[in-house]
């Protein structure tokens, strides 16, 4: 039995992601730091296709440990798919940061998810029809002033993934590595990022997806040969080969 792994898949784009898996008749690994959260998906996944195996796992990747405890726990499961959707914001300039708040976001927008993707990569590389899937985000490819931090991570989340996607194609790996980079979507990512206890995206936001339609981006991606999916200037979502030079090529 193989098993596709997503994490914060609590709400938002991993919740629906979930879902769009769930509706190919696949089997589902869901972890976020919210069991009750998990215990919706898992209820929603049922409504879909009663006859899927749904492991819920809960886990707080900003505590880098965790991700190590996390992987070593699925080690007994096959896995055929790895999304590292689970990610943090910060929505301040530098000056104003909380930088409590942002050595959270830099343990699980980086070191969680480069420790999760390497040791995917590892056990499953030379594995038939796999594939690791990085969520970072436009702002992994443009830096918005006002975010500058948020930016950072997910710059670093871009060149690791198109990185990894290029030295695997190299090595002659059977794994597929991507990339999904969103633009501003509606999810509670704006309202924990800028801690607001809500926020209006249509009073506030001009262009934005859903989650929903995020989650069928991420779809494309996962059905194409192409390494990065990204939400462009225009909101036009385009698949692309890699965006960043790569030495050693």
């Amino acid at each position: 039995m193989k098993y596709t792994v997503i994490t914060g898949a609590s709400s938002g784009i991993g919740y629906e992601t979930a879902l769009e898996f769930a509706a190919r008749g696949k089997n589902l690994i869901i972890v976020a730091r919210r069991l009750d959260k998990l215990e919706g998906l898992k209820s929603a996944i049922q409504n879909i296709n009663p006859d899927l195996d749904v492991i819920i796992h809960t886990s707080d990747l900003s505590v880098t440990d965790q991700a190590y405890t996390l992987y070593n726990s699925l080690k007994k499961y096959q896995i055929e798919t790895w999304i590292n959707n689970a990610g943090l914001g910060e929505s301040s300039s530098v000056t104003d940061q909380n930088l409590e708040k942002v050595e959270s976001m830099l343990r699980l927008n980086i070191e969680s998810l480069a420790i999760l993707s390497t040791l995917f990569v590892r056990d499953y590389s030379h594995v038939e029809e796999t594939q690791l899937i990085n969520v970072s985000s436009a702002l992994g490819y443009a830096i918005y002033v006002g975010s500058i931090t948020y930016s950072a991570s997910k710059y670093f989340v871009s060149a690791f993934t198109e990185g990894l996607a290029k030295e695997l194609e190299q090595k002659g790996a059977k794994m597929k590595v991507k990339i999904l980079a969103p633009a501003m979507t509606e999810t509670e990512f704006a309202k924990s990022a800028s801690d607001m206890k809500g926020f209006d995206y249509k009073a506030n936001v001009p262009m934005y997806h859903t989650a929903k339609q995020m989650a069928g981006f991420m779809m494309e991606l996962y059905d194409r040969d192409k390494v990065v999916g990204i939400v462009d200037v225009n909101y036009e979502f385009k698949l692309r080969d890699q965006i960043y030079a790569i030495l050693g090529a």
